[in-house]
């Protein structure tokens, strides 16, 4: 999924980042489970919904937001704690698009949050080094909710990794970046992606109708500030989605980690 293949971004539309301890670390804990199998069978995150444009790597996230952003959180978490230069580099693109000074393009985020909280994430968050920063603030402090909730989760992931040895560590981290997957479904617009995201199961956040009619609201009052025009209605749910969409599975690894 953190892969130059996509570049994702959270609508403003979207509801902000939410997840508390509680999801993170189960995350956290089913990650854990499956390595102790100890088989190379594949450990599946199910699905994501995303609006992407043929070979284009911008991909809007109407779906997968919490565990886009908890994964990204995990593996700060990872790269901060490990001692081995070479792993923190591994795990560094994972988080952050290298960029490639011979083209003039400078590193940017893989995942790029709400506006709101797209700056506060990548320097406290996505940047290398930035964990230990970002335990040191007080909740109180913080200007969102998202905000308080990646302090929060940053504090429990971090408080359990340390925990471990390094070994374990990297071998959490190899998982990651050899066997686990999400299944992507990408769709050209909008529309279709909320009949899409209307029918599918998911383990994240649901957006509700609510939250799409909100958005078409604040985007007719305020075009300007919109990244992207918000659905012309909100989704019914049980339609069957329109051939115009296609799925594909993708692993945590350095070339493709979705």
């Amino acid at each position: 999924m953190f892969s130059s293949d996509f570049d994702f971004q959270i609508p403003d539309y979207q509801r902000p980042y939410a997840w508390q301890e509680e999801q993170a670390s189960q995350l956290l804990m089913d990650l854990q489970e499956a390595l102790d199998r100890g088989t190379d069978e594949p450990y599946f995150l199910g699905s994501i919904v995303l609006v992407k444009d043929g070979g284009a790597p911008r991909a809007e996230v109407i779906d997968g937001q919490q565990r886009l952003t908890t994964l990204t959180i995990l593996l700060s978490v990872l790269r901060d704690l490990t001692e081995d230069a070479d792993l923190r580099g591994d795990l560094d693109r994972l988080v952050m698009e290298p960029g490639a000074k011979i083209r003039g393009l400078a590193p940017r985020p893989r995942l790029t949050l709400r506006r709101r909280d797209a700056d506060f994430f990548e320097k406290h968050v996505q940047t290398k080094g930035a964990v230990d920063t970002l335990l040191e603030l007080q909740e109180d402090s913080l200007r969102t909710d998202a905000q308080k909730a990646v302090l929060r989760n940053a504090t429990a992931l971090h408080r359990s990794l340390t925990a471990l040895p390094e070994e374990r560590r990297l071998a959490l981290a190899q998982m990651l970046a050899e066997r686990t997957f999400l299944v992507v479904v990408s769709t050209p617009d909008l529309d279709s992606a909320h009949r899409i995201f209307s029918v599918m199961n998911s383990r994240g956040l649901d957006l509700s109708p609510t939250d799409i009619f909100k958005s078409q609201i604040i985007g007719d009052l305020d075009e300007e500030t919109s990244t992207r025009r918000p659905p012309r209605r909100a989704p019914s749910p049980g339609r069957t989605p329109r051939r115009c969409w296609g799925v594909t599975t993708s692993r945590s690894s350095s070339s493709t980690f979705v």
